[in-house]
């Protein structure tokens, strides 16, 4: 059975003891949080308008971290302007404890 979910704004296809990486979430590493299913798959599938009606997707949060660096320069012609900044975007890791539904 797979279930896709959505978390931070992206969806994701998942099957019980998958281990990914979504946006940030406030939870501490170890509590268990829920995520909005949009599918079920598996012998039959089951879409919502948006979100599976009594359907559900446990997932126990692994830990947070950050992602790679990304660098942004900007500079402009012939004024000896330049910059460089970076960014790396924080997430969370979550195994997918149990689907329902």
């Amino acid at each position: 059975m797979f279930a896709i979910v959505e978390a931070g704004g992206k969806q994701y296809r998942v099957a019980e003891g998958d281990v990914l990486q979504v946006e940030k979430i406030a939870a501490e590493p170890g509590a268990t949080v829920e995520l909005p299913v949009l599918l079920i798959g598996g012998e039959t599938v089951k879409v919502g308008a948006p979100h599976v009606a009594g359907a559900s997707v446990t997932a126990e949060v692994v830990g947070h971290g950050r992602g790679e660096k990304i660098h942004i320069y900007k500079f402009k012609a012939k004024a000896n302007y330049r910059r460089h900044t970076g960014h790396r975007q924080e997430f969370t890791s979550v195994r997918i404890t149990g689907i329902r539904g």
